[in-house]
């Protein structure tokens, strides 16, 4: 794919100007990038060009296709926010600002780090959906050129994209990119499953596509004598839909019918039911497998005519009808439903603007959360988790996530509501409001004008971040007063609780420090904040005794620096040292020896010392990234080795990665038996995709005795891979 090829697809439904602004922004990435390259080997260059294609595909507006190409010139190039606002406006450069990680702030973690970045990223595309079309086309090229990462590489951003960025193509109804996004997941954390799904595929799919074509010849010869122009295509179920079928329903490959789904697309609504009548007098309809989408839409816009009947050789066929343009919605969802204004500002089509309300919501809870981790659980609670769809009395449809209650239900339609709720009824019947609610129950809130309010119970009843979030909204207006002071006596029982003199540190220009740095505008917001459980007074002290903390820990320094050097001894002088626990340390007797919990080393590693505060010298793997090496801190290195014959058993934790199946445990469990091996702790949790992780703790002798074992585990069916762990 070159540029050439990119204008002339996009010159199909693009004006000669809109061309060469795209050929313009090209020539821009193409020098701002110039002497980069990916992993691949491949010039940078092909990845935008690549992003951009995918959008032409979907025929997204010039904005968006300049955009991608420039999407990654300021994170990764010298090139510059400003630059970009000044030669392609300030739409082009919200939407590159909107795809732009934070790299240039200091996080705690890379956890904390990434979150940032998705709450960056999603305000960003609650204001223009764009940022996250390009995003999504931005991954789904990722994706694609996954195989010259890392297998730690691989299987991070193919667990990312399970967890985040397919729920939100599902979302936004972007079939095409959904479906190829979870087929290359599953490919990266369950190979063998994948592997075996395609080979079984291909066994049967002569057999399977001359069964389509007597099917198509069916119901073409139907359509045509009724006068129904249609297009009638077989379309292969995709394989991670086959995996989840397997997989949640325990199915094996040959109990799965529906390989095949049957896709009829004509010109208008009339036209689908007919089809439906024709194809019901084919072949006898499955009870309970009709679905209507065009007469109730799904949230995410699809529309279509579904139902699966007993096929020519008794087989279940499902079929699919729809029009035209719903089959647009289907492959393409919100970028098929949203026009552009020049000037770049997006205006929603119809009644799309009330389907897609979530985005509201996302701003809601940006403001409603300082913290990035909490914003990004409410998200995955919220919008990527499980759905149920409840109706009010009035039949209106309420996309709630699974597991919600009345309170949930209550909150979605008005905070008002929520507020006043007393009681509540699911199918005219009276239930607790910690009742949990199912897909078409018909729910009606029960509220009172004398209404007390919220609970603080609520909190933990309900199910939803926003319905959550508007509960503690309440408290923070209602009661301000009383939450600032019980905010107030929490941070001095924290402080006391630390041995530390309230007033020392809760004076004025302390507190509104601290206040700014939580963002508050000032320190009652805070207060309030701490009282109604918005943030904790830990949090609030933690920042408080900073100052005190760095000052103790200067002074222990130049008091352990003293110490270092006594217990060092000169050169001249140094003699072996006898054995603490199987170590020697250099030019030392008699000193208190401990081995390191965080890289657990054993006889074989290759070893070093630091002098801890009181606790003697503490002995870790060289390669241990937990050994200090600030300014100031070499002298507490110290030489040590192994002694000769060391008889102790040492601890050594492992990771054992590997598909869950019946058994799979007890396997691991009988190997390491089998090598003669004590087992001091075991747990294991096993993800939706069928992926076993395993944390073992086991008791060696030295580093061959190691290598044995994990060889012996190695040999387990379905093993993926075997690491020792080192905790950071």
């Amino acid at each position: 794919m070159g540029i050439e090829q990119l204008l002339e697809k996009a010159a199909t439904y693009l004006k000669e100007n809109d061309l060469q602004r795209i050929r313009e922004a090209y020539e821009f990435a193409d020098e701002a990038h110039h002497g980069q390259v990916r992993k691949s080997g491949e010039p940078y260059i092909l990845h935008p060009l690549a992003v951009a294609d995918i959008l032409v595909n979907m025929q997204m507006d010039v904005t968006s296709v300049i955009a991608a190409l420039l999407h990654d010139v300021v994170e990764d190039t010298t090139v510059s926010l400003e630059t970009v606002l000044d030669k392609f406006g300030k739409t082009c450069a919200m939407l590159v600002d909107g795809l732009t990680k934070l790299e240039r702030i200091k996080f705690k973690s890379k956890e904390e780090q990434q979150n940032e970045n998705y709450r960056k990223m999603f305000v960003a595309m609650a204001q223009d959906i764009r940022v996250i079309l390009i995003k999504l086309a931005d991954r789904l090229h990722n994706m694609r050129t996954l195989k010259y990462q890392s297998e730690e590489s691989q299987r991070r951003i193919a667990e990312e994209t399970l967890e985040i960025f397919c729920p939100i193509a599902h979302r936004l109804g972007i079939s095409t990119i959904k479906w190829e996004m979870e087929d290359i997941a599953l490919r990266y954390l369950n190979p063998q499953q994948y592997y075996r799904i395609v080979n079984l595929m291909q066994k049967k799919r002569t057999e399977r596509e001359q069964y389509i074509e007597d099917v198509i010849h069916s119901i073409k010869e139907k359509l045509d004598e009724m006068g129904i122009q249609g297009d009638i295509s077989g379309r292969p179920k995709h394989l991670y839909s086959i995996y989840k079928k397997m997989s949640s329903r325990g199915k094996q490959f040959n109990e799965i019918y529906d390989l095949m789904a049957l896709r009829v697309i004509v010109d208008g609504i009339k036209d689908c039911y007919a089809s439906l009548g024709i194809i019901h007098t084919l072949w006898k309809p499955m009870p309970g497998r009709f679905k209507d989408y065009i007469a109730m839409p799904k949230p995410n816009m699809y529309q279509s005519l579904h139902t699966t009947v007993i096929g020519p050789k008794g087989e279940p066929l499902e079929v699919q009808i729809r029009t035209w343009e719903m089959h647009r919605t289907s492959e393409f969802g919100i970028a098929a439903h949203w026009a552009y204004k020049e000037g770049g500002t997006v205006v929603p089509s119809g009644t799309f603007e009330d389907k897609m309300s979530w985005f509201r919501e996302i701003l809601e809870l940006q403001h409603e959360t300082n913290d990035a981790s909490e914003f990004m659980e409410s998200m995955k609670m919220d919008f990527f988790s499980d759905l149920v769809f409840v109706f009010t009395p009035k039949g209106e449809v309420i996309e709630l996530p699974a597991g919600a209650v009345p309170l949930d239900f209550a909150y979605r339609i008005h905070t008002e509501i929520g507020n006043r709720t007393i009681g509540a009824k699911v199918n005219s019947r009276i239930v607790p409001l910690d009742h949990k609610l199912k897909t078409g129950d018909i729910i009606e809130i029960l509220t009172s004008k004398h209404s007390y309010g919220p609970s603080q119970d609520w909190i933990k009843i309900a199910q939803s971040s926003h319905a959550r979030s508007k509960i503690k909204q309440w408290f923070k207006k209602e009661k301000r007063e009383e939450n600032v002071e019980k905010g107030k006596d929490m941070i001095e029982r924290e402080l006391k609780r630390l041995a530390i003199d309230p007033p020392t540190l809760m004076s004025d220009d302390k507190m509104l420090e601290a206040a700014k740095k939580f963002n508050f505008s000032d320190i009652e917001d805070m207060l309030s904040a701490v009282g109604f459980g918005g943030i904790t007074a830990a949090q609030i002290c933690t920042k408080l005794t900073e100052k005190l903390r760095k000052e103790a820990e200067e002074a222990q320094i130049i008091k352990l620096s003293s110490e270092v050097k006594e217990v060092k001894a000169p050169a001249s002088t140094e003699r072996k040292s006898r054995p603490t626990n199987g170590v020697r340390v250099k030019g030392v007797d008699n000193l208190l020896v401990r081995f390191a919990r965080c890289c657990n080393p054993v006889p074989g590693d290759f070893i070093i010392g630091y002098i801890t505060r009181g606790r003697g010298v503490s002995v870790h793997r060289s390669d241990c990234t937990n050994i200090p090496t600030s300014m100031g801190e070499e002298e507490r290195v110290i030489e040590v080795d192994w002694a000769e014959a060391v008889e102790s058993n040492f601890n050594v934790e492992i990771e054992i990665t590997g598909h869950d199946r019946r058994g799979f445990l007890n396997e691991v469990l009988q190997a390491v038996s089998e090598s003669k091996t004590m087992i001091s702790a075991v747990s294991g949790r096993s993800d939706k995709n069928k992926m076993a992780t395993i944390h073992m703790t086991i008791l060696i002798k030295n580093i061959d005795h190691l290598q044995s074992v994990v060889e012996k585990i190695k040999r387990v069916k379905d093993i993926y891979s075997v690491q020792r762990i080192m905790q950071t």
